[in-house]
């Protein structure tokens, strides 16, 4: 099986947390978002990953140079062969994928990479197709899908009427890479653009009218970690779904003076806590120092210090500092606020 990850906006609505690091590799619960992902789809597909292709931006676009490098070690991590493939220009969802093309063959799961999701369904392997969908409230604000007889019918994006409550959550597994490739050609071959891009759901409408039949993988839970307040709350519910599964998160090394940790957390390695209460829900990255506050439901990446805060929902990037009394603050890597 093969994982295509298209990632090749930085994140423009998480800034400034993206100005340094891409969306995809900012770190929820100790693992960059992009990990989690595809581990969450291993544990539904239910088979070996062979290959990780990740489709990025250009370092002209805002990608830092060393971004590859990182990809390649997620993909070792996870024991399947890592390949890096550039957009150079925007031009749509399928054409992110055709950027891929390479590794486009055989078994396929297409993820773009800023949704997190929990399911407790198995991929059926023999199906020609599933979209991953979850139910929501607010339909008209989504592409959704039809089902009959526990098939999808019909794609509508954005329906104005209710049709169907049931979201496409931008996860979808093929099982002809190479169907999939001759489908996204055709339409480069055609010019055959929606608003001046290639986009996805023409080549899945094509396909379906040649008799591919595409299931649901409805999922539990779909989190967001598009921009702050959303990817702050799907670090809470990540460590909600750690702590049922039993996981500890919290590094045996952390320095404890006078301080707390209110379970469920994530304390990253070499990390000091003086006069302090954390949690729940906190993430803290390593190498970093919080004295005299008290923090709850929050996301703190690596080498950060912080002194004299009562923070709640909030979101601070590597490398700052802070010294204040906000308490629902968003600061960029590499900020001072003091």
């Amino acid at each position: 099986m093969k994982i295509i990850v298209p990632m090749a906006g930085i994140g423009s609505r998480l800034r400034p947390h993206t100005l340094t690091v891409p969306k995809p590799l900012t770190v929820i619960a100790g693992k960059p978002i992009v990990q989690r992902l595809v581990e969450d789809i291993a544990s539904v597909i239910d088979e070996e990953i062979d290959e990780i292709a990740f489709v990025i931006g250009s370092v002209a676009k805002g990608f830092p140079a060393d971004t590859k490098e990182q990809l390649l070690q997620i993909a070792d991590d996870l024991g399947a062969k890592g390949s890096v493939y550039v957009q150079e220009e925007a031009l749509g969802t399928a054409h992110a994928i055709y950027c891929a093309k390479e590794s486009l063959s055989g078994p396929c799961v297409v993820a773009y990479a800023d949704t997190l999701f929990k399911a407790d369904f198995k991929l059926d392997a023999n199906a020609d197709g599933a979209i991953w969908v979850s139910k929501v409230k607010n339909p008209s604000a989504f592409g959704v899908v039809k089902l009959e007889g526990g098939f999808i019918t019909d794609f509508i994006e954005k329906p104005k009427d209710f049709v169907s409550d049931l979201a496409i959550i931008g996860i979808y597994y093929f099982k002809s890479g190479e169907k999939l490739l001759e489908e996204i050609q055709y339409l480069i071959d055609n010019d055959l653009k929606e608003n001046n891009e290639y986009q996805l759901t023409n080549v899945l409408e094509s396909l379906k009218q040649q008799g591919a039949k595409f299931i649901p993988g409805k999922v539990s839970a779909w989190m967001d970690c598009g921009k702050k307040d959303p990817t702050v709350d799907t670090n809470k519910q990540t460590l909600g779904f750690e702590q049922e599964a039993g996981n500890n998160l919290v590094s045996d090394d952390v320095v404890l003076e006078n301080s707390e940790i209110i379970q469920p957390c994530y304390v990253g390695e070499n990390v000091v806590l003086k006069n302090t209460k954390i949690g729940p829900y906190v993430s803290i990255g390593e190498n970093s120092i919080v004295e005299n506050s008290t923090i709850v439901n929050s996301l703190i990446q690596t080498n950060v210090t912080i002194l004299n805060a009562d923070l709640d929902n909030a979101m601070i990037g590597n490398h700052a500092t802070y010294n204040g009394k906000y308490t629902s603050v968003s600061i960029g890597d590499y900020s001072e606020l003091t």
